[in-house]
């Protein structure tokens, strides 16, 4: 298996950031053509892994269904940091922190309008670590 960690810088607001081409450089050291399998795993316990088509308003779509679904209120038993910040603790069971994508040839196997997005609803944290693993086939 060969595995690195990539630094993401997510910002002071709710967001849903494309990681595709940092996935796809990953490959490129790595997979070198070959198949297998890539797993993306965010060591957060307040971040998720989408597989979602971006640059088509998805990405505001899915951050008003998470804020439908997890209102930023006073609600949340866990209740520190910033307004709602318990919220950011339930993401996760809903958005999981982790997705495998098919690896074929040294590329994803991802359908035609799919991008691999990390999905942050933590405003008080601004800077994420991802997993990268490849798993030769």
């Amino acid at each position: 298996m060969e595995s690195t960690v990539v630094e993401v810088k997510t910002g002071r607001s709710e967001v849903v950031h494309d990681i595709t081409g940092r996935c796809a450089e990953f490959l490129n050291e790595v997979a070198a053509g070959r198949d297998g399998l890539l797993h993306i795993f965010v060591p957060h316990a307040t971040a998720g892994v989408a597989l979602i088509e971006l640059g088509a308003s998805s990405d505001d779509d899915l951050l008003a269904a998470l804020g439908d679904l997890l209102p930023a209120d006073d609600r949340w038993k866990h209740a520190h940091g910033s307004r709602g910040h318990g919220r950011s603790h339930v993401m996760p069971a809903l958005i999981a922190p982790y997705a495998t994508v098919p690896v074929l040839d040294g590329e994803m196997a991802l359908g035609t309008w799919q991008s691999v997005a990390m999905v942050d609803l933590n405003v008080d944290n601004p800077e994420r670590k991802v997993r990268l693993s490849f798993l030769r086939g």
